[in-house]
């Protein structure tokens, strides 16, 4: 997945992303990109990635032609043309494989717009536990108008944006409404916001980012909702209301999508990566990784150097191409 276009009027840098833990930049193969604007990806070019990675925008992949094969939390997923897919871009992912050639338009829509969408709770709550939505009603004219969106919002126009907005949020509603399932076959309803909570979208925002940020850090719950300057109690609650789980659960997800593309990307050793990634002890990190994956993190590693073995390179190293 090619990186999001520069900021709306910001100069543009050679790279937009931000390493989600410094101390590992440059081999760390999380980072979180720090525009939380809507943006287009600057290619249609679909290109493997050496690594996972994350970022706190929701995605929309429009394939326009070929096929490209994402790792996806765990998982292998394929969308070929003609598919609408979008996902949280805070669960890892990778492009691991696509066809010569394959093209895409990538879009990235702000959380909290997404947020800021009371109606969706059971869309909202599939895409924040991980889900890869696909749109499975497209119209003969979704090609033309995500082409356009892209070319618009890449030229910088303010004004365009704005229109952009609009018509992006438009059609989330209508995949909603128009039919949608989950490539991981996840996600349940939570309640929706209330109208109260609506107006703190931000704050539901920026508790998301300091978990992304500093949750390979002993860092707390409290210390979380305390970020927002709201009752730690109510922010606690605006979080579980908007995300569909707690803020601990938040934190331990977050350590464990780390822990797992080490595994995958890196020799650190089990200790090392369990302390890195913000685990008080390496019980406690085999303990939630074998209740998350459903094995132990010595078996996930050797099963992914054992396909490498095979001829089948593993997520988090580049496939060979002959």
């Amino acid at each position: 997945m090619p990186r999001p276009a520069a900021p709306i009027s910001a100069p543009r840098r050679a790279d937009e992303s931000v390493p989600a833990h410094p101390p590992y930049a440059p081999r760390h193969p999380l980072v979180v990109f720090g525009d939380h604007r809507f943006c287009a990806g600057e290619s249609l070019e679909v290109q493997r990635m050496p690594a996972p990675h994350m970022h706190s925008q929701i995605e929309l992949n429009f394939v326009l032609e070929g096929a490209m094969t994402y790792w996806f939390d765990g998982r292998e997923l394929t969308v070929d043309a003609g598919r609408l897919c979008l996902f949280w871009g805070m669960v890892p992912h990778q492009v691991i494989d696509r066809a010569e050639p394959t093209r895409f338009v990538c879009l990235y829509v702000p959380m909290s717009v997404f947020l800021g969408l009371p109606a969706l709770s059971r869309f909202r709550d599939a895409v924040f536990r991980g889900a890869v939505i696909e749109a499975t009603l497209l119209t003969p004219w979704d090609r033309d108008i995500f082409l356009r969106w892209r070319e618009e919002l890449l030229s910088g126009d303010e004004t365009l944006t704005e229109i952009i907005r609009n018509e992006l949020t438009a059609r989330v509603l209508r995949i909603e409404r128009d039919g949608w399932r989950d490539l991981r076959e996840a996600g349940s309803a939570i309640p929706s916001l209330a109208p109260q909570d609506a107006a703190r979208i931000g704050h539901v925002e920026r508790m998301l980012r300091l978990v992304a940020e500093r949750a390979h850090e002993p860092i707390s719950a409290e210390d979380v909702a305390a970020a927002t300057g709201l009752h730690p109690n109510y922010a606690m609650t605006l979080f579980r209301r908007s995300v569909g789980q707690t803020i601990n659960q938040a934190i331990v997800r977050h350590r464990l999508d780390t822990a797992q593309s080490l595994l995958i990307s890196t020799d650190r050793t089990i200790t090392e990566i369990a302390y890195g990634a913000g685990f008080g002890s390496v019980s406690r990190f085999y303990e939630a990784f074998a209740a998350r994956f459903a094995e132990r993190p010595t078996t996930f590693r050797a099963r992914m150097r054992a396909r490498a073995g095979q001829g089948d390179d593993p997520p988090g190293r580049p496939r060979r191409v002959a």
